[in-house]
């Protein structure tokens, strides 16, 4: 995993499912990709066979950047398949999900949901590590399902199965994305294993990224969700760890931002309503850092046509050429 040392500390866009699609990696790459791409999960079962569109941000991917192909399951058996199968593509490496939040997700013992078994998960990436031989084998996790009481158990078989790179959320599976993220229990793990390790959770802005890397002594970060309300993150983030100043962002770029997510190939099949609708979903995170007020929000919200969503943002984002993107949240989510 050598490789990956190459140039610290690292940065990475998190694999969130139904964002970090071919379409957001190559809208990022334009603002400034990451040093890693992570994909939304293959789900992986009896009968799974690789998605198309997800394979799409592997195989397609002119970003210049690597991709790490994430999975998740819980059959020993269709996780090896599925990791051989990757593998035959030109990936970064494959990453196991055992930090999924979402309650359908971990009520089928998936994602975060395998952090209360640790008998399975010494089992799964025992063979997973015997599948995985050429390729670096990564686990992105949390620190725990409702407490911490599995941690170290865990940390354990990251080192006993020479996991190649620890990405990990600073909440537990249940305290989803509320809360203080525990930078600490991050920082112990840094400490713990062998590999490294890459800090997640709330990392909202560049300033937040070198507080966390030096609390941690993490490898690098992770972004997810401040990646989709500023996708300027990952090179501000380079910014400031060369000393310089952070360059701000006119709103007029973020209303370009927006203009080109709406552009994606696909969406043009999308009835409105569900175009509308994937739109929002990176807008509740553009509001954070447009408007204190809410009322950017609340009228996005509002919007049911592409006409009202687009005089509602022409609105806060076009109306004055000296207002900018705020470098941290106006308000909590």
């Amino acid at each position: 995993m050598s490789k990956l040392l190459h140039k610290l500390p690292l940065t990475a866009l998190a694999p969130m499912q139904d964002v970090t699609n071919l379409w957001f990696m190559k809208v990022i790459a334009e603002y400034g990709s990451p040093d890693y791409y992570f994909t939304e999960y293959f789900r992986v079962n009896e009968t799974s066979r690789l998605n198309r569109n997800i394979l799409a941000s592997i195989t397609e991917n002119d970003t210049g950047r690597p991709v790490f192909a994430q999975m998740i399951g819980e059959s020993i058996p269709d996780l090896v398949r599925t990791a051989k199968e990757l593998c035959r593509y030109n990936i970064a490496g494959v990453d196991l999900n055992m930090g999924c939040p979402a309650p359908r997700i971990y009520r089928k013992n998936v994602g975060g949901g395998l952090l209360r078994e640790p008998e399975k998960v010494n089992r799964i990436l025992g063979e997973l590590r015997q599948a995985v031989n050429d390729k670096p084998l990564t686990v992105k996790m949390r620190v725990g399902f409702e407490n911490t009481d599995t941690f170290y158990d865990i940390l354990d078989l990251i080192n006993y199965h020479s996991i190649d790179l620890l990405s990990l959320h600073g909440r537990t599976v249940k305290e989803m994305y509320h809360g203080t993220v525990k930078y600490d229990l991050i920082a112990e793990a840094v400490r713990y294993v062998n590999c490294p390790v890459l800090a997640n959770g709330n990392i909202y802005s560049a300033t937040t990224a070198l507080e966390v890397l030096d609390k941690t002594g993490a490898a690098g970060v992770m972004v997810g969700r401040w990646a989709i309300g500023n996708p300027w993150i990952f090179s501000q983030i380079r910014q400031a760890l060369r000393g310089e100043a952070i360059t701000s962002v006119p709103l007029v770029e973020v209303y370009n931002y927006i203009n080109r997510l709406w552009q994606a190939p696909a969406a043009e099949n999308f009835p409105q309503r569900a175009r509308i609708g994937y739109i929002k979903m990176f807008l509740n995170y553009v509001a954070l850092l447009v408007d204190a007020n809410g009322h950017f929000l609340r009228l996005m919200r509002q919007a049911q046509t592409e006409v009202e969503l687009f005089e509602v943002c022409e609105r806060f984002l076009l109306n004055d050429e000296t207002k900018t993107l705020a470098l941290s949240p106006l308000q909590k989510i």
